[in-house]
C-alpha cells in the first residue's frame, strides 16, 4: 500500500470522527435547548395565570404590550350588513422577565412554542368583530417565540368578519371608513396598557384588489374606554375605502339616462297614434321602476335620502311626465276638435243667414229701387266686411310675443294646441334634464369632497 492510500484512509478517517462530532454537538445542543424549556416552563417553576411584572420586574406598572399586524387580503364590503372581512396576520410582543434563559455563548437565538396556553397571555379581543376563525391547515397557523432576554413574540393568522357602519348619503360616490378594534376584555389599564409598535405598526399586501372598492389609506390610533369598572386599553385601524364610480356608471347611470331620453321619443309620434305613445309610455316606466328596486333591493332601508335616490327618483318622474304629457295632449287634441266642430258649425249659420238676407234683399230690389237707403242694411256681407274693418283699426296694436313668435315658425295643422304642447315638450324635457344633471353631479361631486372626515 502506497503513501497516497494511506492519506485518503487518513482523510476519511477525520471526516468520520468530524460528522460524528457535529451529530454529537447537534444532539446535545437541542438537549440544551429542552433542558431551558423545562427549566423556564417546568412544572411548579412558571404559572401562566400570573400576568407579568412591568417594565425591569416592577410590580406597580402595567405590562406594556406592543401591537403589529399584516393584512393579507380583504375580501369584500358588504353594503347591506355593513361589514367587511379580512384576513391577517397579528402579532403581539411584550416582557416577561420569569422567562429569561441563558442563550449558550449566543448560539440558542430563541425558543419556539406552539402551545400559547404555556405563557401568560393578553386577553385582546375584537371589539367590532363579528365573525372569526383560526386558520388549521396543515398545522395551526400560530407560534410563539421567547427570546433570551425574556421578550415573548405571538403572531397568529385569523380571519375577521367586522362591523363597519356606513354612511351611505353620498352613495354611489361616497368614502366609507372601516375600522378594526382592539381592545383588553379584563386587565384595565393599571395592569395591561396596549401600544403600536414602533416603525411601521400596519402592513398591506401589495396589489389589494377589491371588487368596487379601493383602499385609499390607513391610520392607526388609540380608542380607550371608560366604564363603570375602569379605563381599558383600546387599539384601532381605520381604513378608508373610496368606492369605484366607473361600476355604477355602466351599471344605473348611463341606463336610466337611455330610459328617459326613449321616453321623449312619445313626442315625436303622431298624436293619432295612440297605442304607440300609451305602450312607449308604461313600457319605459315599468322598466324604470324595477330598476329603481333592483337598486334599492341590493341597500339597506335608511332613513335618509341616499344619491342615488335623487337620481333615480328624478328619472322616475321624467319618464312619468312623458306619460302624463301624452294625456295632456290627448285631451288636448278632443278638446280642439270639439271647438273645430262648434266653429264649423257657427260658420255654417252665419253662411245660411247671410244668404237669406241676400236673397231678402234680390226679392225687394225690384219693388224698392227708387227708395233705396243712403246706409246699407246691417246684413249686407259688404257692410260687414266694413265693420269689421273699423273695429280692427280702432283696436291698440299689440305687442309681438316672441313665443308665439318662436312656435310659429314650427309647421302644426290648424295651430292646435295639442301639437303645440308636443313641440314645447320636444325642447323643455331636455333642457330641464340637462339642467338637473348640471345641478346634481356639481351638488354631489363638491359634498364628496367637503364631507371627507378622514
Amino acid at each position: 500500500m502506497g503513501t497516497g492510500h494511506y492519506f485518503w484512509a487518513i482523510f476519511y478517517f477525520a471526516s468520520l470522527c468530524s460528522a460524528s462530532l457535529a451529530n454529537n454537538a447537534k444532539i446535545n445542543f437541542r438537549e440544551k435547548e429542552k433542558k431551558v424549556l423545562d427549566q423556564i416552563l417546568g412544572a411548579g417553576k412558571y404559572d401562566a395565570r400570573i400576568r407579568p411584572s412591568g417594565i425591569n420586574g416592577t410590580e406597580n406598572l402595567p405590562t406594556y404590550v406592543y401591537v403589529n399586524m399584516f393584512l393579507r387580503s380583504i375580501s369584500k364590503i358588504d353594503d347591506y350588513k355593513m361589514e367587511y372581512s379580512v384576513q391577517l396576520t397579528f402579532r403581539e410582543q411584550w416582557t416577561d422577565e420569569r422567562l429569561k434563559f441563558d442563550d449558550i455563548q449566543g448560539r440558542l437565538k430563541y425558543l419556539t412554542l406552539t402551545e400559547a396556553n404555556r405563557v401568560w397571555m393578553p386577553d385582546l379581543f375584537f371589539s367590532n368583530e363579528k365573525e372569526g376563525h383560526f386558520h388549521n391547515i396543515i398545522m395551526p397557523n400560530v407560534y410563539i417565540r421567547i427570546f433570551p432576554n425574556g421578550s415573548v413574540l405571538y403572531s397568529i393568522r385569523i380571519s375577521l368578519t367586522l362591523a363597519c357602519p356606513m354612511n351611505l348619503k353620498l352613495y354611489p360616490l361616497d368614502r366609507q371608513i372601516c375600522s378594526l378594534r382592539m381592545a383588553s376584555y379584563g386587565w384595565t389599564t393599571n395592569d395591561l396598557v396596549f401600544l403600536w409598535k414602533e416603525g411601521d405598526p400596519v402592513q398591506v399586501v401589495k396589489n389589494l384588489h377589491l371588487p368596487r372598492f379601493t383602499l385609499e389609506k390607513f391610520l392607526t390610533d388609540y380608542c380607550n374606554s371608560k366604564t363603570n369598572t375602569g379605563e381599558y386599553s383600546c387599539l384601532k385601524v381605520d381604513l378608508l375605502f373610496k368606492r369605484e364610480f366607473s361600476y355604477y356608471l355602466i351599471q344605473i347611470y348611463i341606463p336610466c339616462c337611455m330610459l328617459v331620453i326613449v321616453s321623449w321619443v312619445s313626442f315625436w309620434l303622431d298624436q293619432g297614434a295612440v297605442p304607440a305613445r300609451v305602450s312607449l309610455g308604461v313600457t319605459t316606466l315599468l322598466t324604470m321602476a324595477t330598476q329603481t328596486s333592483g337598486i334599492n333591493a341590493s341597500l339597506p332601508p335608511v332613513s335618509y335620502t341616499k344619491a342615488i335616490d335623487v337620481w333615480t327618483g328624478v328619472c322616475l318622474t321624467f319618464v312619468f311626465g312623458a306619460l302624463l304629457e301624452f294625456a295632456l295632449v290627448n285631451y288636448a287634441s278632443r278638446s280642439d276638435m270639439h271647438k273645430d266642430n262648434i266653429k264649423k258649425k257657427r260658420r255654417d249659420l252665419e253662411q245660411a243667414s247671410l244668404d237669406a238676407a241676400s236673397d231678402l234683399l234680390d226679392t225687394d230690389s225690384n219693388a224698392t229701387f227708387a227708395m233705396k237707403p243712403l246706409v246699407r242694411h246691417p246684413a249686407d256681407p259688404l257692410a260687414l266686411e266694413k265693420l269689421r274693418q273699423c273695429e280692427v283699426h280702432m283696436q291698440p296694436p299689440k305687442r309681438p310675443n316672441c313665443c308665439k313668435t318662436w312656435l310659429s315658425k314650427f309647421p302644426t295643422r290648424q295651430c292646435s294646441r295639442s301639437k303645440r304642447i308636443d313641440v314645447i315638450s320636444r325642447i323643455t324635457f331636455p333642457l330641464v334634464f340637462a339642467l338637473f344633471n348640471l345641478v346634481y353631479w356639481s351638488t354631489y361631486l363638491f359634498r364628496e369632497e367637503e364631507d371627507e372626515t378622514f
